[in-house]
């Protein structure tokens, strides 16, 4: 599997809302930066993940502009815009914001080790 692979499989299972889905994807000792804060290694990037899932309703998630700007046999990474949209409280929200997710080979798997989403800049 190719790392765009992985990014493409990880789009598709966030959609599950189950963490157990997207954990095989993920590295034990990644860090995930969202806009609630850091998240150090499997248990917290779960815990936010979850607290999310909690919050929002109905949510679809996507990914646009995808563009690879590192590959090499070990590591890769891809910088991108993400959006969603869905209930949160009972009433519509929607956002977006842009996106870096850094893999690395893990034996014969590319793993995610880095995640960083955050707002474009005003």
């Amino acid at each position: 599997m190719r790392p765009e692979d992985v990014l493409d499989l990880y789009e598709t299972k966030i959609k599950l809302r189950s963490f157990d889905e997207l954990a095989p994807l993920i590295a034990d000792d990644a860090v995930f930066w969202f806009s609630d804060g850091s998240h150090y290694g499997m248990d917290e990037i779960r815990a936010a993940f979850e607290r999310t899932w909690r919050k929002v309703q109905d949510e679809v998630y996507w990914l646009e502009n995808l563009r690879w700007v590192a590959v090499s046999d070990d590591a890769a990474s891809c910088i991108y815009a993400f959006h969603w949209k869905g209930l949160w409280d009972g009433k519509a929200f929607e956002g977006k914001g842009r996106g870096t997710t850094v893999l690395r080979r893990e034996a014969d798997k590319w793993k995610i080790v880095h995640e960083h989403l955050s707002h474009f800049p005003q």
